[in-house]
């Protein structure tokens, strides 16, 4: 017995790949689902920058108060605490991802007078802020933490 293959038969297709619609509809899922995420991202990583901003002037903060309480006056410059060793570096705003934008705030004469710091001028490091412009999530500027 022998088979005999006709024209007419219907005739077997492999699949070979995925077809334009298919590829489509994945782009299509795929750009839905990162609408969804990407704003969650951003906001997230602009948090985290607030975050770590903040916990570099807590720093700063306690190594100028370190500083004052080990040799009776305020630090000349930031540059003065790494000499020192109060500081490792000084660290990078990250708003603005520069180490050079931090405003020196110098004591004024009530807080030297309240701190007994006779050597205190308007060259000391009472306190440090941010230099970077805009405002945190909650509305409060970075010149203000």
């Amino acid at each position: 017995m022998t088979r005999m293959i006709t024209r007419d038969a219907p005739r077997r297709r492999r699949s070979r790949g995925f077809t334009l619609i298919e590829l489509l509809v994945v782009l299509a899922i795929m750009a839905t689902l990162l609408t969804l995420v990407v704003p969650r991202y951003l906001k997230q990583t602009d948090k985290a920058a607030e975050t770590v901003l903040k916990h570099n002037l807590m720093t700063m903060r306690d190594a100028i108060d370190k500083f004052h309480a080990d040799h009776a006056r305020f630090p000349a410059s930031l540059d003065e605490l790494v000499g020192k060793a109060y500081l490792r570096q000084i660290p990078l705003d990250p708003i603005t991802a520069r180490a050079d934008t931090w405003q020196i705030v110098a004591p004024s004469a009530d807080e030297s007078r309240a701190m007994n710091d006779a050597a205190a001028d308007e060259q000391s490091v009472f306190d440090v802020r941010s230099g970077a412009g805009g405002e945190g999530h909650d509305g409060t500027p970075f010149a203000d933490y």
